[in-house]
């Protein structure tokens, strides 16, 4: 796999000065969708101001972003549309900034500058189409296919997996997503690039058990939860490009959570801790 400067990967125009170019990176990298489901963007602001996320904060300052729904499901038929969490700042869809772009919802099917355009039902399939050798390492029941809905959005994928040591209740499970990737990994003969979306559940409730002597969730032992999956991605990304070179990530929150903040309880519900999420894009 030949490596491409990073200079290539930017779109060269005055009014995305610094944008990635996903023109140039689709074909030519890799791509890593890390879901941090759940995460709040305060708790995430505040272990990478403390030092407590030293793997994540190697990558870049937490972006301020508006969560496309308010619970994982919708949020992420939006995300797999193309819709990625948008900035804070954003008035308009316009004023977003668009990696991936439906070609059917566009004006005249024009696809934004430095965006990559696909005409399948979601950019998972659009990858594929366009030779991506695409996974899911699922974590909460909406990837578990268990259950026709947790059908859905696997199906997206060439390739998906599940097991219950991913789910929630379990305190490793990212640890154990994480030992499952790499040893597909070792395995994998297939010369395509790949595409995986892991969805990482452990700041998603239950969390307690990351603070020992805890028996409720708390946004303290959210915290504590997040400091937990930021040591196992550095075994991923190490891994990653070891085994695979160079790689385009996109790490980012579904939605937030509310502990009490004005009566609010979990998520699912419109509040500015639901709505507001952490985001960061860079190269491995």
């Amino acid at each position: 796999m030949s490596e491409v400067p990073f200079s290539a990967f930017r779109v060269r125009n005055e009014d995305k000065e610094g944008s990635v170019d996903m023109g140039q990176v689709v074909g030519s990298c890799d791509i890593l969708f890390i879901c941090l489901d759940t995460l709040r963007y305060d708790a995430a602001v505040a272990e990478e101001e403390s030092g407590g996320t030293p793997v994540l904060n190697r990558y870049g300052t937490w972006e301020k972003r508006q969560a496309p729904g308010n619970f994982t499901y919708p949020s992420h038929h939006a995300i797999f549309a193309g819709f990625l969490p948008s900035r804070d700042e954003a008035r308009s869809i316009g004023e977003q900034e668009m990696l991936f772009f439906p070609k059917s919802v566009g004006m005249g099917k024009k696809v934004p500058r430095g965006a990559y355009g696909f005409d399948a039902s979601n950019l998972v399939q659009g990858l594929h189409e366009d030779g991506y050798d695409t996974w899911c390492v699922g974590g909460v029941a909406f990837f578990d296919k268990r259950s026709e809905l947790g059908k859905v959005f696997p199906s997206f994928f060439e390739k998906s997996y599940w097991n219950p040591s991913f789910s929630c209740p379990v305190r490793e499970s990212t640890q154990n997503q994480v030992d499952f990737i790499l040893k597909r990994l070792e395995k994998n003969t297939d010369s395509r690039r790949i595409f995986l979306y892991l969805n990482v559940c452990s700041i998603h409730y239950p969390n307690y058990f990351y603070l020992e002597n805890e028996k409720e969730d708390s946004l303290e032992t959210h915290r504590a939860a997040l400091r937990y999956v930021d040591g196992q991605l550095e075994r991923l990304f190490e891994g990653w490009k070891e085994k695979r070179g160079r790689t385009f990530v996109v790490c980012f929150s579904d939605h937030g959570t509310c502990y009490g903040e004005d009566g609010y309880i979990f998520h699912g519900v419109n509040h500015p801790v639901v709505s507001t999420v952490p985001y960061k894009h860079f190269f491995l």
